[in-house]
């Protein structure tokens, strides 16, 4: 370093990690608003836990050292403990259910929080990030599963996707685990842990949309070379291994009872499978009741999730039309899925607990709504902005500020320097709808002079003469103070920003 000059600190970020501003902030917090109204009308109750967890807490192991593996961030205390930022929500649900003994069952809760993860970051997948859990612990009727399909369906209506532009797709991994028992494929070791085959076939069948199914053929044989020239092994299964998986995979999704039945005839002969078409069908009739149909959930055995982790019926979200303003079909993967578990609490009290949940792709989905154009990005949380344009009105200005505030208007008032156009550029940057004028003038005469910012820049091509502009004040009027309140709620109402 130069002698006699300072060292300049240069501003980093960590990777994966993100800075988060008004607009995409203000976005998510009007998500977490419409989703909790949900989860509050079905009764869940909220639950909040410590970022920090006791790794075994986690069911993450790390070996004796001081880093971190299995995607978690650990740290060893004063007492040589390991601790570790959570990784999920439903790992420390199972440590409260499991410590509060006096919890009433079944515990319906639902959690908002941070979890990090030490990952590989990507497009649109972070270290840290947002998750936004239900869950019902002390359970095992299948008016659990059917109520959360019915919870993600009106989450998803209410956050502007309409019936048709969404899709929960349900299996359940009884059926999986039959289909694997029929097609002669191990699926699990001795150790209960999934067996290479095992592992390849399911990770092959859920590439079937992304490949079709020539590509998952290939992927349950020899292995298969993509675009780049990449060669993923293949699972190495017989043709009448593969033959079996194809008649799987060709089960109609279209009819619920039909997709049972189909499915049936292909696990009938296994204990596990007759188990998990049962619990398909108890779900299929509580959905017929509640009028909820194919339109919205359909049953696809092509669903695989988490092999060690559900124990039963598993559910994926999907978008089925994204569009972004160029009219191009934009995929966004899962949005809103979970499943039942009724190993995990097992851990801490030796004894199997049932419980199932989903989890809403907060980020996931907030992109896909600003891409599809479903939501409205606001940059600023006031809806009034007042102009200070003379220094002696200062306590005026104030006083009107305070007054719009006291009448339930998010309120601005200008601290900068500038003139008049200067200050309305502010407010347009910061997308404020409603614009206040007052100078010696609308004092004297007990008025405020009003700008609709927002009908402004729509008509602001329409003009071409700029004289016309200045002379007409389109999208300005001036109003006593008295109906001042009144007139701003008109205005906002116009926009839905009331």
């Amino acid at each position: 370093m130069t002698q006699g000059r300072k060292y300049k600190l240069q501003p980093r970020l960590i990777k994966g990690f993100r800075d988060i501003f008004a607009e995409t902030y203000l976005a998510r917090q009007w998500m977490i608003e419409q989703v909790r109204s949900v989860y509050e009308k079905y009764g869940f109750v909220p639950l909040e836990t410590p970022a920090l967890e006791y790794v075994d807490n986690l069911g993450k192991h790390i070996q004796e050292t001081d880093s971190a593996e299995e995607g978690i961030f650990a740290f060893r205390d004063d007492d040589e403990e390991l601790i570790a930022l959570r990784y999920d929500l439903t790992a420390p649900l199972s440590r409260v259910f499991a410590q509060y003994t006096e919890l009433t069952r079944p515990f319906r809760r639902y959690q908002l929080g941070t979890v990090w993860r030490d990952e590989k970051p990507g497009l649109g997948r972070f270290r840290e990030f947002y998750q936004f859990d239900i869950d019902i612990v002390g359970s095992n009727k299948m008016s659990a599963e059917a109520e959360i399909c019915s919870v993600i369906c009106e989450c998803m209506e209410k956050l502007n996707i309409k019936r048709g532009e969404y899709l929960v797709r349900v299996s359940n991994r009884k059926i999986v685990n039959a289909m694997m028992e029929s097609c002669g494929i191990d699926h699990s070791d001795e150790k209960g842990n999934p067996t290479f085959k095992c592992l390849t076939t399911l990770r092959a069948i859920d590439k079937l949309d992304r490949l079709g199914m020539s590509g998952v053929v290939d992927l349950l044989g020899k292995g298969r070379k993509d675009e780049t020239g990449d060669f993923t092994k293949g699972a190495e299964l017989t043709s009448a291994q593969i033959d079996c998986i194809q008649k799987y995979l060709a089960v109609s999704s279209e009819n619920r009872q039909k997709a049972c039945d189909e499915l049936f005839e292909i696990v009938k002969d296994t204990e596990v499978g007759q188990e998990g078409i049962d619990e398909l069908r108890q779900i299929d009739n509580i959905l017929q009741v509640l009028k909820i149909d194919e339109e919205r959930v359909v049953f696809d055995p092509t669903i695989v999730r988490g092999l060690n982790y559900y124990t039963g019926p598993v559910f994926e979200t999907v978008l089925t039309t994204c569009k972004n303003e160029k009219g191009e079909e934009v995929g966004f993967g899962s949005v809103f899925s979970g499943g039942r578990y009724d190993g995990l609490i097992e851990r801490f009290t030796g004894q199997k607990v049932p419980a199932t949940g989903a989890s809403i792709g907060l980020d996931r989905l907030l992109e896909a709504l600003k891409v599809s154009g479903r939501i409205k990005q606001r940059k600023a949380t006031a809806q009034v902005f007042v102009t200070t344009m003379d220094k002696n009105l200062t306590a005026e200005y104030h006083k009107l500020a305070h007054s719009l505030r006291e009448a339930g208007l998010n309120t601005e008032l200008f601290m900068g320097k500038g003139k008049l156009n200067k200050q309305l550029k502010y407010a347009d940057r910061w997308d404020i709808p409603v614009a206040l004028l007052l100078g010696s003038n609308e004092l004297a005469e007990g008025t405020v002079s009003i700008k609709d910012l927002y009908h402004g820049r729509e008509i602001a091509t329409e003009i071409a003469d700029r004289e016309v502009w200045r002379k007409e004040q389109p999208a300005q009027m001036t109003v006593s103070r008295e109906n001042l309140v009144v007139e701003i709620k008109n205005i906002l109402e116009k926009y839905g920003l009331n």
